[in-house]
């Protein structure tokens, strides 16, 4: 078996490894389902039951819809469940790990950088757990890979097919996360380091880019169009949490934006994103071996963009490293803009997913860097390195599934964080005889799933806490309340106060929290 065909066979492997841990206990793990992702279930079902597909959903502050589109369809394919609302995600995140190893191969033309690069984000526990959620995030690592996989593969065979891939998936990107907004500029900003980089670039390129243009424009189209005909969907709530607002930045910008974008960058390895939902609080979103890894990686591109320009400008050396660290390091940043131009709960991980897959390549560069450094060494010293750091990767493998599947998901605050209870609320709904009438009271947001997993129940209505009005059972004999902790005593209070007979019960799940029953 010749080494391409053995390469290709980790590949494959490092793949399927992915998709297991992204699918596996898919149902249970995460501990319960955000109300976030059941918005995007619900406009799914609404699609299903012949509302208009859009292009952008107005709720929950306003969505591309290609995900939703997405859940649609798997909830038509396999019906309503966790399963089908993730398995969306679950793709992505799996085709962004095989992405990884392209680009960084393409990239580096390194059989070993492409190998770890996409095995840090095969079991990293960033990566892992939101190819886990049903968040339309999920698809924009997978748009950066692939976009910039065909790109740099035309820029190397200029070939016009190439450029129309990279053009079509990158107008895609679009249609997946408000993020994506910050992705052009990646490119525009790098323009200068192509020009630098090859000789009469310009003149040699133009028309491939045209290309990739062209195919962007046409595949993004219908997003612009919509924003045309609707510029209040292109405005988001960003406004109002921006370190520019004086809301938030209370007269101090400069302070504000540099404290912002300092919890950006060291929360790969010495700040904690306190959300349950996107980390593990209170250590960094990076293991400390990968951690290690990264931030080599990354100083040692700072390095090799330095020298490169300054071999390019002072000594006229052409060379292709001018359009290849700059690169990472310009996709790096610009990926982190969303997070830290955001300021509300920073650092937040989930803002700068753009930038992860490069985060996992900074990781594996340093890796085939010492590699590539080794064989300079005696057989003690080189014995000592490769066991280090076939010990650090090996650590890096084993450690993060264990953390996320083990640690992380059978941690009460995660239940708590994804309020499990309200999912199992919506579970036990679903073991009501037809012939009950039942009434969910919950926050707005909570109702959410309770709905999404209770769709089209004919006997079935949710209110909020002020709406109690609305509940008029036809048989109050046969008719049962179900809500949380939420203003539980006001509630109780006012549902006795109508229906004298009824009767308290509390269900207490494993990690101790509560819905209530009242019949």
């Amino acid at each position: 078996m010749n080494n391409n065909k053995l390469v290709y066979i980790f590949a494959v492997l490092i793949f399927l490894g992915a998709f297991f841990l992204r699918f596996y206990n898919i149902s249970i793990t995460p501990p319960g389902i955000y109300p976030d992702e059941a918005v995007n279930g619900q406009d799914a079902l609404k699609v299903l039951d012949g509302a208009q597909w859009q292009w952008f959903y107005p709720d929950n502050q306003g969505r591309e819809g290609l995900f939703m589109n997405l859940v649609a369809v798997s909830f038509a394919i396999f019906g309503v469940s966790a399963m089908s609302l993730k398995l969306p995600a679950v793709i992505f995140g799996s085709l962004t790990v095989l992405g990884t190893f392209f680009l960084s191969r393409e990239l580096f033309r390194n059989d070993r950088i492409a190998l770890c690069a996409s095995l840090f984000n095969a079991v990293a526990f960033t990566a892992v757990n939101f190819s886990r959620i049903s968040f339309r995030a999920n698809m924009l690592p997978f748009v950066l890979v692939w976009s910039f996989y065909f790109l740099y593969k035309g820029l190397h065979s200029k070939k016009y097919r190439d450029f129309m891939i990279a053009g079509a998936i990158f107008g895609i990107g679009m249609h997946t996360y408000i993020a994506f907004r910050i992705a052009p500029f990646i490119l525009i900003i790098l323009i200068p380091f192509l020009v630098l980089a090859r000789h009469n670039f310009v003149r040699e390129y133009w028309r491939f880019v045209t290309v990739f243009i062209l195919f962007f424009i046409f595949s993004s189209a219908p997003m612009f169009y919509t924003f045309w005909h609707h510029p209040e969907f292109f405005a988001s709530r960003s406004e109002h949490v921006s370190v520019f607002s004086s809301e938030v930045n209370h007269g101090h910008p400069v302070k504000t934006f540099f404290t912002s974008f300092s919890l950006s960058l060291l929360k790969y390895n010495f700040v904690s994103d306190m959300n349950w939902r996107n980390n593990y609080p209170p250590y960094p979103i990076l293991d400390p071996m990968m951690g290690v890894l990264f931030f080599c990686g990354f100083f040692y591109s700072v390095y090799r963009s330095i020298k490169s320009l300054y071999q390019r400008i002072k000594q006229k050396i052409y060379s292709d490293d001018i359009v290849i660290y700059p690169f990472l390091l310009i996709w790096f940043f610009a990926m982190l803009v969303p997070e830290f131009l955001t300021f509300e709960s920073n650092p937040h991980a989930l803002r700068s997913i753009g930038a992860l897959p490069v985060v996992y390549i900074f990781s594996g560069l340093f890796v085939g860097y010492v590699l590539s450094r080794v064989k300079q060494l005696d057989v003690t010293q080189k014995r000592v390195v490769l066991t280090v750091l076939y010990s650090a990767i090996i650590f890096i493998t084993i450690f993060n599934p264990i953390k996320y599947l083990v640690f992380w998901a059978d941690n009460v605050k995660t239940a708590i964080f994804f309020e499990k209870n309200i999912t199992e609320l919506a579970y036990y709904i679903q073991t009501i005889p037809e012939d009950k009438e039942v009434y969910v009271i919950l926050g707005n947001m909570q109702r959410v799933p309770v709905r999404m997993f209770n769709w089209g129940r004919t006997n079935y209505l949710d209110v909020n806490q002020y709406e109690l009005d609305r509940i008029q059972p036809e048989n109050p004999q046969k008719a049962i309340y179900l809500f949380s902790d939420f203003h539980k005593d006001e509630i109780q209070k006012a549902l006795i106060a109508r229906f004298p007979h009824l009767q308290l019960r509390a269900i207490t799940n494993d990690v101790g929290q509560k819905f209530y029953i009242m019949e």
